[in-house]
């Protein structure tokens, strides 16, 4: 357990972090879902341009490895071009 008030302090901000990180994760793995589900090119198009900027957000805070962001980027690009 900490000791120190400098320790205390960390955990308390590690424990918020972690929250915050973990929303974010889950909030863009459900716009991922959602804009795979989209069956209108129109709506897809129009969508998928906050989700990739979702998943560079998670990229610059280190919360994915950037070659993972791209690679999903990649695959949704795809997806929604495929889109009739």
């Amino acid at each position: 357990m900490a000791n120190h008030q400098s320790a205390k302090k960390r955990m308390r901000q590690i424990a918020v972090r972690r929250l915050r990180n973990r929303f974010y994760k889950k909030s863009t793995r459900t716009a991922i879902k959602n804009l795979r589900a989209m069956s209108e090119k129109d709506k897809a198009e129009v969508f998928l341009p906050k989700v990739i900027s979702m998943v560079d957000r998670l990229a610059k805070k280190h919360n994915i490895h950037k070659n993972k962001a791209a690679n999903l980027k990649r695959s949704l690009m795809k997806h929604v071009a495929r889109l009739a």
